[in-house]
């Protein structure tokens, strides 16, 4: 039996003696939660496994589209490095069942290996699925220049390439190279031309409140050098990009890797990583359809009363807000949440919570970075990058990176459907996004699109 199996294995036998029988803490033995979840407990899947010795798989991006089905991606690493160091191609699964089963592993987009060649690997997906139709797009680093490295400028860049399925990911175009219409937004920048730049991995974010044309809003946050991280965004489903606010300032200088949420009022919350927690910023909107508007000052999490702590580590992470059930008084509210490792170190990844009973609860980036709950442990051992959706059924599909396998085999990517008792320690009860109606599958996937 695989370590996995009896690690998972025991949690359940655990977690049932312990709550599903209703034992208290003194009978079991064990601490007593907080609340007992009442909820359909979701066991963890390892979609993408990484052995010792054998290639790595790295980066999760998931999305959860129009018809229900949820799709996986991630990095197949043949180089061992990151994307850029050779070839790394993306492999997806997809499941039509809310996470029950995933279809075989698939080919979505596959590196040629050759040295200098635009099309060398394809790495680091960040995804989005249109809320009303059977779109979705892929945006992704490509070729083979390093982001870090001096030799990366302006005139030989990280490549920037986008997929686009019109059947929930039943089929992809070939990647196209998007690079020159990225980077050019950001040419005559008083900070400077950006020399390198992607989007940050795990999830695109679409509006709910933002249409203009034909889709609602599109928003993606870019690691980039120099300036810090910028934000772009798109009201044609990625087919144009835009900068969101003056190309001449950045949200945050000091970020790293960033994610994007949209907030209940439509302003925009920047969550990019940092040592010991987050770096949140906050664009408010002066006109919408126009795009117009100013971003605050950043805020640094480890700084705040309550704030995200991720302990002796800057690591990627999601932030994702949804509609939610306060149990007690049966009113709905947003909930905010953010996921990190908790540390020490690049281990024990957890989620956040932090409920926006009103605007001031999020006006300005320190209201949002102070008095966040929890956190709830997703996983007891070295574990690093996260992202998360919510599925149809309204629990939450958490996609992260752990050395399940053993210490330093870097990472198996594992799925777990969350609910959000368990995430709020029973404060919270999902408040379910639109009717539980998986539409079938009438496609079959075939080996490999690329």
């Amino acid at each position: 039996m695989s370590v996995f199996i009896m690690k998972r294995s025991l949690f359940a036998t655990l977690f049932l003696l312990a709550v599903g029988l209703g034992l208290s803490a003194q009978q079991s033995g064990m601490p007593a939660p907080a609340a007992a979840p009442k909820c359909d407990i979701g066991m963890e899947q390892p979609l993408f496994k990484t052995l010792p010795g054998q290639t790595p798989y790295r980066i999760p991006a998931i999305a959860s589209t129009h018809n229900g089905t949820l799709l996986a991606i991630t990095d197949y690493r043949p180089c061992g490095g990151d994307i850029g160091f050779g070839r790394v191609d993306l492999r997806y699964r997809f499941s039509a069942n809310n996470g029950m089963t995933w279809s075989e592993e698939l080919v979505l987009a596959e590196g040629d290996g050759i040295k200098g060649s635009p099309t060398c690997g394809y790495g680091d997906a960040a995804i989005v699925a249109d809320s009303r139709s059977d779109e979705v797009i892929i945006v992704c680093v490509t070729g083979n220049t390093v982001y870090s490295h001096s030799s990366t400028t302006r005139q030989n860049p990280n490549r920037v390439a986008i997929l686009r399925s019109h059947d929930n990911g039943h089929s992809w175009s070939t990647p196209q190279d998007i690079t020159e219409s990225v980077y050019s937004l950001f040419d005559g920048s008083r900070l400077g031309n950006v020399n390198a730049l992607f989007f940050g991995s795990g999830r695109i974010c679409q509006s709910r409140i933002i249409k203009v044309g034909r889709y609602y809003r599109l928003y993606a946050a870019l690691c980039a050098r120099p300036g810090g991280n910028r934000v772009v965004y798109s009201d044609d489903f990625g087919r144009t990009w835009k900068s969101l606010g003056s190309i001449h300032t950045s949200p945050a200088p000091e970020g790293d890797e960033p994610k994007i949420e949209e907030l209940p009022n439509g302003n925009v919350v920047l969550s990019s990583r940092a040592w010991g927690g987050r770096i949140y910023n906050i664009y408010s909107y002066i006109s919408r359809r126009k795009a117009t508007g100013v971003w605050s000052e950043p805020v640094a999490s480890a700084g705040v009363q309550g704030g995200v702590q991720a302990v002796k580590n800057s690591c990627n992470g999601e932030i994702l807000i949804v509609d939610a059930i306060h149990k007690k008084s049966r009113k709905t509210v947003r909930l905010a949440l953010q996921s990190v490792p908790l540390g020490p170190g690049r281990s024990r990844v957890g989620i956040y919570f932090k409920p926006l009973y009103s605007q001031l609860y999020y006006r300005t980036p320190s209201q949002f970075a102070a008095d966040w709950k929890g956190p709830y442990e997703v996983s007891k051992i070295n574990s690093a990058y996260s992202t998360m959706v919510q599925q149809p059924d309204g629990r939450i599909a958490f996609f992260y990176e752990e050395e399940t396998y053993g210490q330093g085999a870097a990472y198996t990517q594992i799925y777990v459907p969350l609910c959000i008792e368990q995430i709020t320690h029973g404060e919270f009860t999902a408040k379910m996004p639109r009717k539980n109606l998986l539409a079938p599958i009438k496609k079959t996937l075939s080996p490999q699109h690329r």
